[in-house]
């Protein structure tokens, strides 16, 4: 298959997923959804990768859904439902996205995700479905969706963090650096931001000397430990919750800001109090 929106690099026990579009800072749009399916599924498929490493070109892992394209998208489908929302319709689709998020997560091969720059939304959900996260150490990582227009569909926030962390940046939306990620129990390591490339593809080469056998059983244990936490009933929840957080009144409010004001004004709105993300200096 012919990837434009992703890259694959297969270099013997390692492969390498890159999120390719830095013009819009690997933004997740659906061909973006379609082709990192397929690469997963190549990676996992050759019987030479031990490890999969998942980055992003240029400045960003990735800043979550292309928001321009997504609140045009969807008040395109409710315009022409006459103005009414489908719930259903917008689970099932939204479901496609968190299956190909876990497909990282259920990837009987180690996943690593490699975080510079930002990371936020539902670029948060493809970094914390990954086995091991590794980071810059002045990456940004948040949900500000929490604060409108959104709840995290794979909640992997609540199973990567004790119960205080999750709550603080599910309700606040607010970021984390590289540095306390790690702080928090949310990343291995951080490394200064030139040596993290480095640091990823020395530790994917060490876990490559593991046995593929080993490596599956292991990642298996522990997958089905938090299988048995009732994780797919709350991503089941989290995605119904998302869908029903973009159509609130406020909800709505806010994608008609991005689509009548631009997307900077409806950012400067919701992030404001925080000082953060729209705010920051990066």
């Amino acid at each position: 298959m012919a990837f434009s929106t992703v890259l694959l690099e297969i270099n013997g026990p390692i492969a390498r997923i890159t999120l390719n579009r830095p013009e819009r800072l690997n933004a997740i749009n659906r061909q973006m959804i379609r082709e990192l399916a397929e690469a997963i599924s190549t990676a996992n498929a050759d019987g030479q990768v031990k490890v999969i490493i998942l980055s992003g070109a240029g400045r960003a892992f990735c800043a979550g859904y292309d928001l321009q394209w997504a609140t045009a998208t969807e008040e395109e489908t409710q315009e022409a439902r006459g103005g009414v929302w489908d719930p259903v319709a917008d689970y099932l689709a939204m479901w496609q996205n968190v299956r190909t998020f876990m497909a990282l997560w259920e990837s009987p091969k180690p996943t690593i995700a490699q975080v510079h720059g930002w990371c936020v939304g539902g670029g948060t959900d493809l970094a914390l479905c990954c086995d091991l996260i590794f980071v810059a150490e002045d990456a940004q990582i948040g949900y500000p969706p929490a604060r409108v227009w959104g709840q995290p569909t794979t909640v992997m926030w609540v199973y990567r963090l004790g119960l205080e962390h999750a709550k603080r940046l599910m309700l606040s939306g607010q970021p984390l650096s590289g540095k306390e990620a790690v702080q928090v129990g949310l990343a291995s390591a951080a490394f200064p931001p030139s040596q993290l490339a480095q640091g990823v593809e020395a530790y994917a080469h060490r876990l490559a000397t593991i046995p593929l056998s080993q490596l599956v059983m292991s990642k298996l244990l522990v997958n089905q430990a938090y299988e048995n936490m009732g994780l797919r009933t709350t991503q089941i929840l989290g995605t119904f919750m998302d869908g029903i957080a973009r159509h609130t009144p406020e909800g709505i409010d806010w994608r008609r800001t991005v689509i009548k004001e631009g997307l900077r004004e409806a950012l400067r709105r919701r992030d404001e109090p925080f000082g953060d993300y729209s705010f920051s200096r990066r």
